[in-house]
């Protein structure tokens, strides 16, 4: 299942009006030394309020149900060398499933390249160990999803049979933001990744989750806020620019989704007390809001969310600070106000708050006339 919308805007928007200056400073190239101590931003109200994360608990009511997105990331970037040693770099940014794959095996991935001169179809790839081996070799099928698409399709060949998880996990790197200047380190395999990641699969971390430890979840069960995941795979699309000049002639990536039963009545016991949905992240909006539209509990989305949208099922929201110019900022204009938003994010910059995936966050309401 495909699905992408963008409902009518009332107000008419370009891409330059969610731009803003950000002092390179304040883009977080470490998370802060305990998970919940990072600031929030209380943005549900008319006026922002600083507080910090382990107050979120105090914000929210018993009987709200809190949806996590429970995908785990994997050490996705991995280096290695041409036959004729020429270096490059890959990001695989998704593994096949099994009816997905030429072979009908779970040994094909597609992922992003980079490199001097791409292969020909056939051409090997040495990874990890290079030529010297010890590594494994990544096959070129073809682009992906067709043979004008931006991915390269690879069929992977390492010892024992290695599935490409296993294969990352050996011989892979954590894939940090391209904003995040040092190498990944023995602390981002722990820090880029959070408490509750269950389902490989993701090439970037759900960022707003990365704030929740232990303490806090039980701070949270004692409140009476209840629980519930949602798996989406958070592709490194997430990261791309916009290249088109007009919003409605951008191309929203896909990324792959589930929602189980437990969460569908999670959701619909939460309605019938009277309860709000919290949405955790960008990621877990777009997956609820996908389902909302096409009734589908399982598939590929590239739902594009922006200023006009009518939002179904997210009442409030937890996310971080997003890029300049980015699908998330529209998207998080879209739930909340585009004034509103442009305020908060003032307030921000003026008080010195720390922007992007290991940044701080914000809490955000949905503003009834953000569609106005």
């Amino acid at each position: 299942m495909t699905f992408s919308t963008s409902e009518a805007v009332a107000r008419s928007f370009t891409v330059a009006d969610f731009d803003f200056h950000l002092p390179t400073e304040l883009i977080a190239q470490h998370p802060a030394p305990e998970r919940s101590a990072s600031r929030l931003l209380d943005g549900s109200g008319p006026a922002p309020v600083d507080r910090i994360f382990r107050d979120l608990p105090e914000l929210l009511k018993a009987g709200d149900l809190l949806v996590f997105n429970d995908t785990q990331v994997v050490k996705a970037r991995l280096f290695g060398q041409k036959a004729s040693g020429g270096q490059l770099e890959m990001l695989i940014e998704r593994v096949l499933l099994p009816h997905e794959a030429g072979d009908g095996s779970a040994h094909e991935v597609v992922a992003h390249l980079r490199v001097s001169k791409k292969p020909q179809p056939g051409g090997r790839l040495h990874m990890a160990g290079g030529l010297r081996g010890g590594g494994f070799d990544a096959v070129f099928i073809g682009r992906w999803p067709d043979e004008q698409g931006q991915l390269f399709r690879f069929r992977l060949h390492g010892p024992a049979q290695e599935t490409p998880y296993e294969l990352m996990a050996r011989h892979g790197h954590v894939p940090l933001p391209p904003y995040i200047t040092h190498t990944d380190e023995a602390d981002d395999e722990r820090r880029y990744q959070t408490v509750f990641a269950r389902v490989p699969g993701a090439v970037a971390a759900p960022t707003a989750a990365l704030h929740f430890d232990e303490a806090l979840l039980a701070a949270l069960d004692a409140r009476g806020v209840r629980r519930a995941s949602v798996t989406l795979h958070v592709g490194a699309g997430t990261f791309a620019p916009m290249k088109a000049g007009r919003i409605e002639d951008h191309v929203m990536h896909h990324e792959r989704y589930a929602i189980p039963p437990a969460t569908l009545q999670a959701m619909a016991d939460c309605r019938a007390r009277g309860g709000r949905v919290v949405a955790v992240g960008t990621t877990t909006v777009r997956t609820l809001e996908s389902w909302a539209r096409s009734g589908e509990t399982e598939g590929d989305t590239n739902i594009f969310i922006t200023p006009g949208f009518g939002f179904r099922v997210v009442d409030l929201m937890v996310t971080n600070f997003h890029l300049p110019q980015s699908t998330l900022m529209m998207l998080v204009s879209a739930f909340a106000g585009f004034d509103h938003i442009r305020a908060l994010y003032a307030h921000a910059i003026e008080h010195r708050y720390r922007f992007f995936s290991y940044g701080d966050a914000m809490l955000l309401s949905r503003n009834p006339d953000a569609a106005v």
